[in-house]
Order: C-alpha cells, then structure tokens, then sequence
C-alpha cells in the first residue's frame, strides 16, 4: 500500500466533556478555535450521545460496538479494588483496536484508559502510553504513567504530557503501515482546578448563562461530585472547566500542526467526542448519570460532541441531526477502515454505520428516530420529542419528559393520563430493543437494589 493510499485514524475520547461545552455546538464563551475550526470543514453531529453517562461502560461500547448489557461493563472502574482493576473485563470482546491491528494496523493509546489493567498494555495496541492510578487526579504535578508496561512519573500538565507522547508516537511510527491512535484526555474531569493560569483568567469574567442558580435538581438527592465544594464556588470551577477545554483545544491545534508537518494530514481521518456529558450547574447538578440518586439521562449528561473531520475525502461542511452513538461510530469507523466485514454478525452489534452521511455516498431514510440508553437498571428510549425513563428494581418512579413542552426536564408526565399513549408506546420500543440485543448473563437488570454508588463494586457481588 503506498502512503497516499493508507487511511489513518486518530480518535480523541475526552472525559467529562459535554456537547454543550463547545462553540460549535452554540457556547459562545468557550475559547476553542481549533475544534470549532474542525467543526467547520468536517461534519459535525448534532445528536450525538452516549450509551451510558459514566465513564468506563460508555468506553467500553465505543471500543467494542456493544452495548453495556452485552459487555457486562455497568459502571466507572475502580483502579483501587484489585477484584474490579485486574478483571479482563473485554476478554470476550472484540476491540476496534484488535480490529485495525489484524488489518495491519499500528496501534497506539495516549491518555485515559478507565477499563482495567491500565498499567499493562491491552489487547490490539502495540503501543501503550497510559495514565495510571484512581480518579479523579490533578490536572498539573507529577503523574504516573505506563509506557508499554514501564511505569513512570512525569511532570507537567496532563493534557500536554499525553500529547507529547502521541506525537512522539506519529514521529517513531512505521510509515510503511497505517495507524489507529486512540487519545484519552482527562482535562475536563474534576478537580476542577489546576488548570493553566493563563486559560483560566480569560475565563472568570464569563456569564456563564444558563448554569449558575439553577433550581435544585426534583427528582432524587444529589451524590458523589454533586456534593463536592466546587458548588460553593461554582464561577472558579466553571473557569477551570471552560480553560480546560482551551487547553485540550491547544492540544489538539499541536497535533494537526504536526501532521502537515509529516504530510500526514490528506491520509488522516480525526474523530472527536467524549465519553459522556457532564452537567457544571445545571439543573443545580454537578456531575454525569451518577450525579444523583436515582441515576440520570439528563440531556446534558447523555449528550456528547461528535466531529469527524478528513480534508478531500469527507463531505465538509455539514450539521447533521441523525440520532448517533458510540455504537454508531464504532461501525462507522470500521467501515471508514475496511474491517466491517470482520464483525460477527451472531454477536447482534446494535449499532450502525453512518459513513455514507459522511462522505456524501448515499442518504440513509430509514435513519432510527429513537435513541436508548442505560445505567444499571435504569434504561431510557428517547424520541424526538419524549423521553422514557423506566427503573426497573429502583423505588424511585419512573418518568416522561415531554421534550418539546419541557426542555429543562422539570415536569414528569409519567403518570399523566393523557401521555399514556407515549409511554406504552415507547415501553414497548424500549423492551423491544433490550430483549433483542442484551446478553441475559451481562445485562443491566442483573444488578439488583443495591447500597454502594458504583454498580461495577457491586458487580462482582453478582453471580455472572
């Protein structure tokens, strides 16, 4: 294969980075002119979410193409419980990584990883740059590393040191071969402070509108960094937010700049999303899906950033409203790729290919109009206009939002007589698509009523 023939792929996963956090996605007080620059020459999804609105699951299906209910990945994985950290929790799995690796791929991860075994190398990636420890961790200072299973403290910004390495990886490649380079940046996430001072002071004199002095959230008790004391200095916290998305702008400006300078740039396809969304005051909430109790599908929390950007080979340009998810892009990226004829169909992969939207090869009517979601037992089917939470052994009531009336997801029209109709019709979708697609021995509803906030500690509890 000659150079001008290979099709390289760079996926960016952020952490904690909400859709609504970009200006291309309409916050005209975020600093990021490199992505909104992407987002201008590339395709940028409108609807993009997560399957899961906390960490490890939602990487897990974006890596595998699977739902949490077949990879059996429910919640964040705890690096400080050797029972949880040493599992090979994608030992049955098939990784993009894996993929692209037997089609000839080199393959690289920079950054977070959060599924396990982060200090040793993982299936399908020849080379392994990875931050090693708990979470959260400060942003600045000195921080453990794994680089190909040789443990090591570097200082400096974490968002700078990950990027070093990615680019340290584009240099000392194999330019005879392809690669796949997998980024995971922590900026976004909590502490929200630590930041680069010089990001942080264009920021504390912002608005901030539509996040400070939010109503308190209704529908259950606030929990884990919705109790932190970020909420007794929402407008700091909310600067460190908005300067780390600066930085990982910054970030990813350095590695477009050095693929011109390796005349890498026509050959190089880059997505760029998050793990999940994150709400920074709203709803009064601090926090993802795990931010209250009962967990939530708050559109803030469900909702991620999704741009694909490839000069000359995509249709630039576009702002598409399709509903997609990491189970999409999976598809998409193996398609993009050639390898997504290597799937097995008999492991009933949810998801769907959305290249021809990219390309402009073909329009795609027959597009899903629902989108669905869960978090241990709670699962969610949402429709353009409602959307259905069903806890299927919580206490808590289940809920309907009506969208279109209701955008602020304040009213439940659960039990309102007249918006029977939806909810019988999207229960029925919603069971529909689970019965299809779960795995009886990985499912969500395995996890019954249980007292710890991480479903994945309680996980091994559970006879599997």
């Amino acid at each position: 294969m000659s150079a001008s023939d290979m099709k390289h792929v760079i996926l960016v996963v952020n952490d904690d980075l909400a859709q609504w956090a970009l200006g291309s996605y309409g916050n005209d007080e975020i600093r990021a002119p490199t992505l909104d620059y992407l987002a201008a020459t590339g395709v940028l999804m409108e609807n993009a979410f997560t399957p899961t609105p906390v960490c490890s699951p939602a990487r897990a299906s974006l890596l595998t193409g699977r739902l949490a209910s077949q990879h059996g990945i429910h919640d964040y994985l705890s690096s400080t419980i050797p029972e949880i950290h040493r599992r090979p929790w994608l030992k049955d799995e098939l990784t993009l990584a894996q993929l692209l690796s037997e089609a000839g791929y080199q393959t690289a991860h920079c950054g977070k990883w959060h599924l396990g075994d982060d200090d040793r190398p993982q299936a399908g990636f020849s080379h392994w740059f990875s931050g090693v420890g708990d979470y959260p961790a400060e942003h600045g200072g000195d921080h453990r590393f794994s680089l190909n299973g040789d443990i090591q403290t570097i200082p400096g910004q974490r968002t700078q040191v990950i990027t070093d390495k990615a680019i340290e990886f584009l240099r000392d490649r194999d330019a005879s071969s392809p690669f796949f380079l997998h980024i995971g940046y922590f900026g976004t996430h909590n502490p929200w402070r630590g930041q680069p001072e010089r990001l942080v002071a264009r920021h504390r004199h912002n608005d901030f509108a539509d996040m400070l002095d939010q109503p308190a959230y209704p529908f259950g008790k606030q929990a884990l960094e919705s109790t932190l004391p970020t909420r007794l200095n929402p407008r700091e916290a909310l600067a460190q937010y908005f300067a780390a998305v600066s930085h990982i702008d910054e970030a990813i400006g350095r590695l477009l700049d050095e693929l011109e300078a390796l005349q890498l740039r026509e050959q190089t396809l880059i997505v760029f999303t998050s793990d999940h969304g994150l709400c920074c005051g709203h709803h009064g909430l601090w926090g993802k899906g795990n931010a209250t109790l009962p967990l939530n599908m708050l559109e803030e929390s469900i909702r991620v950033p999704l741009i694909f950007n490839h000069p000359g080979t995509l249709f630039a340009g576009q702002r598409r409203s399709e509903f997609v998810d990491h189970l999409d892009t999976f598809q998409t990226i193996a398609e993009y790729t050639g390898v997504l004829s290597k799937l097995d169909a008999s492991r009933k992969y949810p998801g769907r290919s959305f290249l021809p939207l990219l390309d402009n090869s073909a329009a795609l009517p027959d597009w899903r109009q629902i989108q669905f979601g869960e978090y241990g037992d709670l699962r969610m089917a949402r429709a353009r206009q409602y959307k259905l939470l069903r806890r299927y052994y919580s206490d808590a009531p289940c809920e309907l939002f009506d969208l279109g009336r209701d955008p602020t997801e304040s009213h439940n029209r659960y039990d309102d007589q007249a918006y029977q109709p939806v909810v019988e019709a999207l229960t029925g979708e919603l069971d529909s698509y689970f019965d299809h697609y779960q795995d009886a021995q990985k499912s969500g509803l395995r996890v019954r009523k249980l007292p710890r906030h991480n479903l994945s500690e309680a996980w091994r509890t559970v006879d599997r």
